[in-house]
């Protein structure tokens, strides 16, 4: 820190003549800032970053124990969370957890393989993505109500980054072993993004990208359902609106198609979204839109059965192998050609991942009244999908319908995930020969009624209401992902985000503030016309945490401008109209003291209003 020169503290002290019998500490407090002790070195500061990020104060395992073992039981405890509470389980939450699980399973089952051809993999890979990686979130994670499985968007994102390296219909086995690769990349995103505390990196994909991208991403997985719905044999492998309307157009003009397809699969499509609508509308049926997709699963599977409809072109699961999770260890692709695009892949599917399943844990904690650990979420989830990766499971989050479900159903505790994480093992092994004439339309028309949950319109209104450029970072994610790719569209969207950053960092807000008659509050007077302003003051308001160099030159002369205005306004220019003081209600200044020398200069003065000086924080 520089030198102060002593005639600042007696100019100050002059400035503050109620100061005065405080002179003696003043002068304490001022010699000990000026004589301020050498700040740690460079290694120092970064080995205490690096032990306050990893190990942050508060956590149960970077508190001193007195023995090795305390020390090592304490950092379990705080790396698997089943320790601490699994202690106070009781037999009443263990059967609440287990009618939640079974309930969960219900709507786990149908919708894993549905999601499995979202992914363009076959059926048992979204089963076993709905085993292994609930099982270790239930061991790590915290959120008490979330479900973990695979979703509609990282299947539908997965497969758009994927099909660009590998064909999965002309080289499905190189196909599976980039999903495997990219699932593993993800995973490692995820953990390190939770252990070095980079949470923060997700938040620059704002809410309203969020609910742009959860929008587009919900239209363009409708619009590919019309494949399973028409019983299309041939569809592109781009996912813009534009390339997916003219393949079905094609495919419909030049290739045969049967109406039993989308008569099945609309019949049950809307039998499926009246039991939502039940649902919704009676909480006590909150079980009914949870079991319906397997009931309509089982319905068509014995329709078809019965009727022997797949001989009259009705498109059909055939053959789901069967047993627990075979190892994919073996089949990642670490050292390929194409490790580069696999990462890039699995960083995009990250942050999604992480995005979705800390928006929905968080929305579901707070109701039920406790704090989610952001950094502890994504080690848990960074590990589940590394595990994920070694046992043939592709990246898997948590699910917002399947969390919802769980909620309703009156879960307790995680162990909810591993009772249907168990229910679905016993699927694979009992029910997969049984589900060989499923109709893929069924398939289809159960995405498409989980779909209404992904567009949050009443969202996208109140974002355009609150702020115009977190609007429109929504509406180019939305176009994005509608017109160009899942990746244009999050460019597009943080893109907007950044950009607005720097518009409200380099040109804060300022506005001119006035009192509300009859009270003490001082409001923008472009938004309250009833508030008044002084004679001869004029109050600034910078809407800016964030005042630096970059808009130091562009706050002045702002405010200078404003000043000018305000007194051209005056019909009176003499002294009744003549400003004779500033206000500036602000946080941080930097280049305030050029503000007041021109505001001196024209005769006024500037009156600091929760100001930290910089060579003094905290001290004023």
């Amino acid at each position: 820190m520089g030198s102060l020169p002593t005639e600042v503290l007696s100019v100050e002290l002059q400035q503050h003549p109620h100061h005065v019998e405080d002179t003696t500490g003043r002068v304490e407090r001022a010699q000990w800032l000026l004589n301020s002790p050498e700040p740690p070195g460079l290694w120092q500061q970064l080995l205490h970053g690096i032990k306050s990020n990893v190990f942050p104060q508060g956590n149960n395992y970077s508190s001193k124990q007195k023995t090795p073992a305390s020390r090592v039981f304490s950092f379990l405890r705080g790396l698997f969370p089943i320790l601490s509470w699994g202690r106070n389980y009781k037999a009443s939450k263990f059967k609440n957890d287990v009618m939640a699980g079974l309930t969960l399973a219900s709507l786990s089952v149908p919708q894993s393989i549905g999601y499995a051809n979202l992914a363009k993999l076959d059926p048992q890979y979204g089963l076993y993505t709905s085993i292994v990686p609930p099982l270790v979130y239930s061991l790590m994670g915290s959120s008490r109500e979330l479900a973990i499985g695979p979703v509609a968007v990282v299947s539908m994102l997965l497969a758009s980054l994927v099909q660009k390296i590998e064909d999965p219909v002309a080289n499905p086995v190189a196909y599976r072993k980039l999903i495997f690769t990219v699932t593993f990349f993800a995973g490692i995103f995820q953990a390190a993004f939770g252990i070095f505390r980079l949470g923060f990196l997700v938040d620059f994909l704002s809410h309203a990208a969020i609910v742009g991208f959860m929008a587009g991403a919900a239209i363009v997985i409708g619009l590919q359902q019309l494949k399973g719905l028409l019983g299309i044999n041939h569809f592109t492998t781009n996912t813009d609106v534009v390339s997916v309307l003219e393949s079905v157009f094609n495919s419909i003009v030049h290739e045969p198609w049967y109406p039993l397809n989308i008569v099945l699969g609309c019949a049950f499509l809307i039998f499926l979204l009246l039991t939502r609508f039940i649902g919704k509308r009676n909480k006590k049926l909150f079980w009914l839109p949870a079991i319906a997709p397997l009931i309509s699963v089982l319905l068509s599977t014995l329709i078809v059965f019965l009727t022997k409809a797949d001989k009259h072109g009705v498109k059909i699961v055939k053959h789901i192998k069967g047993g627990l999770n075979p190892s994919s260890a073996h089949q990642l692709q670490l050292g390929g050609p194409h490790v580069g695009q696999a990462a890039k892949a699995g960083l995009i599917s990250a942050v999604i991942a992480l995005a979705e399943a800390i928006a929905v844990g968080r929305s579901f904690a707070s109701i039920k009244g406790y704090h989610l650990d952001g950094n502890k979420e994504m080690i848990a989830m960074g590990c589940m999908n590394i595990a994920g990766s070694l046992t043939s499971c592709y990246v898997s989050t948590g699910s917002f319908s399947r969390t919802a479900v769980n909620f309703s159903a009156g879960c307790e505790t995680v162990v909810s995930n591993i009772v249907m994480a168990l229910t679905v093992i016993l699927s694979v092994e009992l029910l997969t020969r049984l589900l060989y004439f499923t109709p893929i339309a069924i398939l289809a028309s159960i995405i498409l009624s989980a779909l209404p949950g992904l567009v949050d319109i009443t969202g996208a209104y109140h974002i355009w209401k609150v702020d115009k450029l977190d609007f429109l970072a929504c509406i180019g994610a939305f176009f994005g992902v509608l017109f160009a790719s899942a990746e244009i569209g999050l460019l597009a969207a943080v893109s907007i985000s950044f950009a607005k950053i720097l518009v409200n960092s380099l040109r804060p807000g300022i506005e001119v503030l006035g009192r509300l008659p009859r009270t003490d509050i001082f409001c923008n007077i472009n938004q309250y016309p009833m508030a008044t302003k002084t004679p001869s003051i004029l109050i600034i308001g910078i809407n800016s945490s964030l005042l630096c160099f970059a808009n130091a030159n562009s706050v002045r002369e702002r405010v200078m401008r404003s000043v000018t205005k305000e007194e051209n306004e005056t019909e009176d220019q003499k002294e009744k109209g003549r400003i004779q003081h500033v206000i500036l209600d602000m946080s941080i200044s930097y280049g305030q003291p050029k503000m007041a020398s021109d505001s001196q200069a024209k005769g006024g003065q500037i009156v600091r209003q929760n100001w930290r000086g910089e060579g003094f924080p905290h001290c004023w």
